[in-house]
């Protein structure tokens, strides 16, 4: 069984704790994993939001296995956080699963520009709120005879589509990162590091910030600049 060694403790720690969200939108979620050399990326789809979470971790020696020196699978999240070993900052990696299609239209890996105009963090985070609040509110004042699962969904599009910023950055990716742990204030920063960032490359946007990115596509799988592999 490979068993891949993370740089230390909190990043296994991150890592689990990144999956066990996952898990908690989707029992039986499933990731793609893919390392090189001492990075690992962790790819993930949260159900509710309709996003690609990824969340990277540094390994603490270059991946090999035999005469492979790069890692690509699909596996249960499962199964791969019941494998993390905090306190050996390590983690087997489980038999591959049949990936959901989302696991074979991934972001690419390059050709990324930043784009202006996203607001402050705490602004980013008001805006989430606002949103759940108006949600909530718009869904608690529906008669019981309208309160179905359609009208629900429409009400959700309507205020999880509105955009963060001029980029077309919708709020559901900004909801999906507060929910998985990546727009919590606060935390240890590198100084060279911006808190929150939003790129662009192709039909993609990716939201960044220092504990992991969500990416979401402007269009559709018929948009120029998609990576499938």
């Amino acid at each position: 069984m490979t068993v891949l060694h993370l740089a230390d403790a909190g990043e296994a720690a991150d890592l689990a704790a990144f999956l066990s969200r996952l898990i908690h939108y989707d029992r039986a979620a499933a990731v793609r994993l893919q390392a090189h050399g001492t990075a690992l990326a962790v790819f993930g789809r949260p159900p509710s939001f309709e996003v690609l979470a990824i969340r990277t971790a540094r390994l603490a020696k270059p991946y090999e296995n035999g005469l492979d020196v790069t890692l690509d699978v699909t596996v249960s999240a499962g199964e791969l956080l019941d494998s993390v070993d905090e306190s050996a900052a390590t983690a087997a990696v489980p038999a591959a699963v049949t990936g959901p299609p989302w696991a074979g239209v991934l972001p690419p890996r390059g050709g990324w520009r930043q784009e202006p105009g996203l607001p402050a963090p705490d602004s980013v985070r008001a805006m989430v709120a606002a949103a759940v609040a108006e949600f909530r509110t718009r869904t608690q004042e529906l008669a019981p005879e309208l309160r179905t699962r359609s009208e629900l969904d429409r009400i959700g599009r309507e205020i999880w589509s509105r955009p963060v910023c001029a980029a077309g950055l919708p709020v559901r990716a900004a909801h999906a990162a507060q929910s998985l742990g990546f727009l919590r204030p606060g935390g240890h920063v590198a100084s060279d590091e911006s808190p929150l960032g939003l790129y662009s490359s192709g039909a993609w946007l990716r939201l960044r910030t220092p504990y992991g990115s969500i990416a979401v596509r402007k269009a559709g799988l018929g948009a120029l600049d998609v990576s499938v592999r």
